[in-house]
């Protein structure tokens, strides 16, 4: 498990242990209810994480009047619950291991299963003032949503609003009574917005904050700007309210540039205002269907659009081949496919090895 994950998984936990001390004293209604729903069906690692943080929950409740309660007691429970949320992964092959590479197995499972439990109940510990007979100060409504290298996700909202994720991507999701606010801080996302006049739907990603009309858009996130691309509707782009604009005046909120179907912006940070182009709208969310399409784009620019998707990232070693135009429509689950295309090319070599696939002349 990598760093990444280990911080998603972390914070979903995190996420779980806020839905239940929410939900602990009585059952939540109406939105929070929702919302509740929504979450957990976002992901099976949602529904686990929840019913672990109720397990431990149970007993933490029970300790205060069980002096017998104790934490290696909770530990021993653990052990002993083979059905319980604690997640075993038991590979394929260990079938086929002796009985002495089992036992060994098992106690590291084990092991692993107590550090969790440990984890759990320090965390409830922390909220403790919140378990029964305590109401949470704040509603709970943010989520994290994220996709892995290659993956794409779609995802349907509390409000029946869609969002679909593509490669690399993260964004978390907070709604309240009066605004439904999704910040973007890796990747790419297209949003179908379900209309609702009295609470906005805002997307803050980098530079650029976009309010939605009634409208299908895609944000996508790049190193030193956002852009943002319009298939239906409207939307209303300005800068963040955090970063701010050159030209905004004194005081002043800079007015925000209106952007219809087929139109596209693109916002830096401290360059406002920004100009709006027309594009063909379909090719730039052609990702939503598995695609990328070029029109005499760079082979530079072509290489670092799959690098986005690819398992081996593609790497140019010819100078002279970078600047090459290239045109085609290609899948994005099928390197094999523009590999071939780029050894139809006269003058091309390519040659995959075990990390990259190098591309230079012959």
């Amino acid at each position: 498990m990598t760093s990444r994950d280990h911080q998603v998984r972390g914070a979903i936990a995190e996420q779980a242990s806020e839905w239940f001390v929410a939900n602990d004293e009585a059952p939540l209604e109406g939105q929070d209810a929702a919302q509740l729903v929504a979450w957990l069906k976002a992901s099976p690692q949602h529904v686990g994480e929840f019913l672990g943080i109720a397990a431990i929950a149970r007993d933490l409740h029970a300790a205060p009047a069980d002096p017998d309660s104790s934490l290696e007691l909770l530990l021993a429970r653990a052990r002993a619950d083979q059905d319980g949320p604690i997640e075993r992964i038991r590979p394929a092959a260990l079938a086929s291991l002796t009985e002495l590479s089992l036992r060994r197995w098992r106690f590291a499972a084990v092991t692993a299963a107590a550090l969790t439990v440990v984890s759990l109940a320090a965390l409830l510990w922390q909220l403790r003032p919140a378990l029964p007979g305590a109401r949470p100060t704040r509603a709970v409504t943010a989520h994290q949503l994220s996709t892995r290298h290659g993956e794409q996700r779609t995802f349907r909202l509390a409000d029946n609003s869609v969002v679909h994720l593509n490669s690399d991507s993260i964004v978390t999701v907070r709604y309240s009574a009066t605004e439904r606010l999704v910040e973007l801080t890796a990747g790419e996302a297209a949003f179908e917005v379900s209309h609702e006049p009295q609470r906005a739907f805002r997307v803050v990603a980098g530079p650029a904050a976009i309010v939605d009309l009634g409208t299908r858009f895609d944000v996508r996130l790049g190193a030193d700007s956002t852009l943002v691309t319009v298939l239906e509707g409207r939307v209303a782009v300005a800068p963040s309210a955090s970063r701010g604009a050159a030209g905004s005046g004194h005081g002043q909120a800079p007015a925000p540039v209106q952007l219809g179907a087929n139109q596209q912006l693109r916002v830096s940070e401290g360059q406002w205002p920004a100009v709006p182009a027309n594009v063909d709208a379909l090719r730039t969310m052609a990702w939503l269907h598995h695609q990328i399409v070029f029109d005499h784009q760079r082979l530079e620019s072509v290489a670092a659009e799959f690098n986005r998707y690819a398992a081996k990232p593609i790497e140019i070693t010819a100078p002279e081949l970078r600047s090459l135009e290239v045109s085609g429509v290609f899948s994005t689950d099928d390197p094999e496919e523009f590999l071939a295309f780029l050894r139809s090319l006269e003058g091309v070599r390519v040659e995959v090895t075990a990390s990259a696939i190098r591309v230079s002349q012959k």
